[in-house]
C-alpha cells in the first residue's frame, strides 16, 4: 500500500504556512491568530520535536553521501522516539484550530517552495509506523539524499559510495562502526541459534568474495548433511527418520560456477531449525 504525502499533517509544511500566515495578518495590522497557534502547538510539545526534524533536514548543510545517509538514519531514528499517538492528536487539534480560525482552501493554496523534500521525509519518517510500499520509501529517501548531498545520486550506487568513504576512515572509526553493527545484529537475531548466527555472520562478511563463501557454506552442508544422516538411524520415530533420509537428498553442494542466493543461505538456516527441532523433540 502507498502511502499518501498529506500537506494536512506536515509538521514541517504547516510550521511554514502558518508563519506566512502570521506575517501577512501583520501586514495588513490584523491580530494574528497564527502566533497564538505557532506559541500553542510549536513550543515543548511532540508536533515541536518533530518539526526541528523537518527544520534541521530542510536547512542542512551540504554534505557528503555517506554523511548524508548518516543525517538520515540519525533523523529517523529520533523520531521512533516520539509519542506517535500523541503526536497524531496533536496534529488534529492544530488542524481543528486552523479550520477554526482561516479558511482551509485559501491558507493550503500557497506554493511551497521545498515541497518535494517536506513530502519525500514526511514518507520516510511516516514509513516507521505506516507500511508503505517499498519502491515508494526508497524513492523518497534518495530525494532527501539528493537534497543534503545537493547532487542527483543513483540509486544502485549510493551503497558503493557510503562503502568507499567507509573504508577511507580511520581505523578506530571502521572498528567502532563494525562494533554498533554486531550488536544491533546479535539483537535484532536473537532468536537464532549460535550456528545459524555464525552463517550469517560469515555470508555478511564474505558477500563480495564468493569464492571463500561457497567454501565455507559446501562445509556447512557436509556437516549438516552427515548429522541429518546420524539422527536418521537414531530417531525413534520410523516416520520422522524417513522423512529425515528423503531431506538428505535434497542436500547437495554449491557448484563451482553456481551463483549463492539468499535463498541458499535461508534454506541452510531451515536445516539448523529442523535439527534442533529434532534434538529437543527426540
Amino acid at each position: 500500500m502507498a502511502l499518501k504525502h498529506s500537506k494536512f499533517r506536515n509538521s514541517g509544511i504547516l510550521f511554514e504556512l502558518l508563519v506566512r500566515q502570521t506575517t501577512a495578518d501583520l501586514l495588513e495590522n490584523k491580530d494574528s491568530k497564527s502566533v497564538k497557534i505557532l506559541k500553542k502547538y510549536f513550543t515543548n510539545t511532540e508536533l515541536a520535536k518533530e518539526y526541528s526534524l523537518y527544520n534541521s533536514f530542510i536547512n542542512s548543510p551540504m554534505l557528503s553521501t555517506s554523511k548524508a545517509e548518516m543525517f538520515i538514519h540519525t533523523l529517523v531514528e529520533e523520531y521512533k522516539k516520539l509519542d506517535y499517538e500523541k503526536l497524531k492528536k496533536e496534529k488534529y487539534n492544530l488542524i481543528r484550530e486552523i479550520k477554526n480560525s482561516y479558511d482551509l482552501d485559501n491558507f493550503f493554496k500557497a506554493k511551497i517552495d521545498n515541497y518535494k523534500p517536506y513530502a519525500s521525509i514526511y514518507i520516510v519518517l511516516e514509513s516507521q509506523n505506516i507500511k508503505g510500499n517499498l519502491n515508494q520509501v526508497v524513492t523518497s529517501k534518495v530525494n532527501m539524499l539528493e537534497h543534503i548531498s545537493k547532487t542527483n545520486v543513483k540509486e544502485k550506487s549510493t551503497s558503493t559510495a557510503i562503502m568507499e568513504e567507509f573504508m577511507n576512515e580511520d581505523k578506530e572509526i571502521r572498528l567502532l562502526a563494525y562494533k554498533i553493527l554486531v550488536e544491533k545484529f546479535n539483537k535484532k537475531y536473537v532468536g537464532l541459534s549460535k550456528d545459524q548466527k555464525d552463517v550469517l555472520k560469515e555470508y555478511i562478511n564474505n558477500i563480495s568474495d564468493t569464492k571463500n563463501l561457497k567454501i565455507y557454506l559446501n562445509k556447512r552442508l557436509t556437516e549438516i548433511k552427515k548429522q541429518l544422516l546420524e539422527m536418521s538411524t537414531t530417531v525413534k520415530d520410523q516416520v520422522t527418520a524417513i522423512k529425515l533420509k528423503e531431506v538428505v537428498k535434497f542436500i547437495k553442494p554449491i557448484h563451482e560456477n553456481e551463483a549463492i542466493k539468499d535463498e541458499t543461505v535461508s534454506t541452510l538456516l531451515q536445516y539448523y531449525d529442523l535439527i534442533n527441532e529434532i534434538k529437543s523433540v527426540d
